[in-house]
């Protein structure tokens, strides 16, 4: 993984100069972006095999069996299938907290990062205010053109994120790239002219987001940054090519040559083409009857290439963890625990990526806690801890079962957070409790017990 450091004592967030934001750019650009738009392609269906050239007039099928998509989106719909809850440990309330989670459309982020990181296995978002609005919103960065700088201590404490946009002239032709540098407390914007190091001096004109920390943050799904299928890419490449050439055999095998021994066809070179023409119009071929005719191909080996299809494919997804959810075989047991099993692979990435993104959610978190306290509305971004759902079927008889033996056991909210249509634990917890005071208070109307209240001791006559 390519990590770009700045020397901490030389940084000053108050005088950044283009030409090293520049420098970062092209290296970006020469170094990274490559690598991620192979990923792209992939996703996309733009395999190699496309690009097969074979000898001219020889079939030439270019069959595209997109792994690479099947993967990412099982991987990431298995991770964020379901949006992210959050509790709080805390005694302030989040409600605010999740109404501006809502309003800046962070399950939909959310959605679109978890595919990013299956993809590029990594990912970026950015919080920011709209203009002329007081609002926060969040948008997905795309990888291509985003990336941050950090120091070049131990830590490797991020110094400020840089994402460039570009821009075509339609005149010209040419690209320039619209680049914002969000520190901790700026933001500046300037205009570079393509990828060459032709500005310099000081970032000028900084606007400051009031954010209290750099608003573009990071995610990566693992340690090196590696995409589900990137690995699997040469499997990938094989699996095509064999179903492109399994094709073309077939291709030759209906276009074989056609032998035929003891006579021929005609005396001339134009009565052998009308009686070739004729032979394909009527499908018939009179010979005599010392002569024959054969066609001349190749025997195809169809259960040697089917043993080595299923082979290949089998490779790819057991070495990317991620199960074929169309293998007739994978529902066959569809228990708890065989099913969890199954997923053995698919949870272990999964967590990878959980612990990996809550390290994201937290700065996140932070970000929005900031700007609500500009509001006066005071909230513990420590406190607040999201909480990940997997988006699988699940059999609610066999989670009620479980819920019932445990009840006395666990608390109440605990165990709400185990049915998955139940989205806040706490408002359950709340609506149960005034449910069941509103049912006791109609127990008693019905029973007159309001009407026949218990006699005052002193009234009663006790002594004391």
């Amino acid at each position: 993984m390519q990590v770009f450091t700045y020397p901490a004592e030389e940084y000053s967030e108050a005088n950044i100069d283009k030409h090293d934001i520049l420098k970062f750019i092209k290296r970006h650009r020469n170094m990274i972006v490559p690598e991620l738009d192979k990923k792209k392609q992939y996703y996309l269906g733009e395999h190699n095999i496309i690009r097969r050239r074979r000898k001219k007039g020889a079939p030439n099928v270019r069959a595209v069996c997109n792994h690479a998509k099947d993967i990412a989106d099982t991987a990431s719909s298995y991770f964020m299938g379901n949006p992210i809850t959050y509790n709080n440990t805390g005694d302030a309330k989040i409600e605010q907290l999740l109404e501006a989670f809502d309003a800046a459309s962070i399950d939909d982020v959310d959605s679109d990062n978890a595919l990013d990181l299956s993809i590029y296995g990594r990912c970026y978002d950015y919080v920011y205010v709209k203009k002329d609005e007081t609002t926060l919103s969040a948008k997905s960065l795309e990888p291509e053109y985003t990336f941050i700088v950090y120091d070049d201590t131990i830590e490797q404490q991020p110094l400020y994120g840089v994402y460039y946009f570009p821009q075509t002239d339609t005149d010209t032709q040419k690209t320039r790239y619209l680049v914002s540098v969000l520190t901790t407390q700026y933001k500046y914007v300037f205009t570079a002219e393509g990828e060459g190091e032709t500005a310099s001096g000081p970032c000028e004109n900084p606007e400051p987001h009031h954010m209290g920390d750099i608003p573009i943050t990071e995610y990566k799904n693992n340690k090196d940054c590696i995409g589900d299928f990137e690995q699997q890419i040469g499997l990938i490449d094989a699996y095509n090519t064999l179903m492109s050439d399994r094709v073309n055999d077939k291709e030759q095998f209906i276009d074989a040559i056609l032998v035929i021994y003891g006579t021929l066809l005609g005396d001339t070179e134009s009565e052998s083409s009308e009686a070739a023409k004729a032979l394909r119009d009527l499908k018939l071929l009179e010979l005599p009857s010392d002569a024959k005719a054969e066609y001349l191909t190749r025997s195809l080996d169809e259960s040697g290439v089917e043993v080595l299809r299923k082979a290949i494919k089998e490779d790819i997804y057991t070495f990317s963890h991620v199960p074929n959810l169309t293998d007739e075989n994978f529902a066959a047991n569809a228990s708890g625990v065989a099913m969890g099993y199954k997923l053995l692979g698919l949870e272990m990435i999964t967590k990878i990526k959980t612990r990996y993104y809550k390290q994201g959610l937290r700065r996140r978190i932070k970000l929005f806690c900031s700007f609500l306290g500009l509001k006066q509305i005071a909230i513990e971004a420590g406190s607040i801890v999201p909480v990940f759902s997997r988006s699988l079927p699940q059999n609610l008889l066999e989670l009620a079962q479980i819920v019932l033996n445990l009840k006395g056991t666990v608390s109440q909210k605990t165990l709400l957070q185990l049915l998955p249509f139940v989205e806040d634990p706490d408002k359950e917890v709340e609506e149960v409790t005034q449910e069941s005071e509103e049912a006791a208070k109609r127990q008693k109307e019905i029973f007159g017990l309001d009407g026949n209240p218990l006699p005052d001791e002193s009234e009663a006559g006790v002594d004391e």
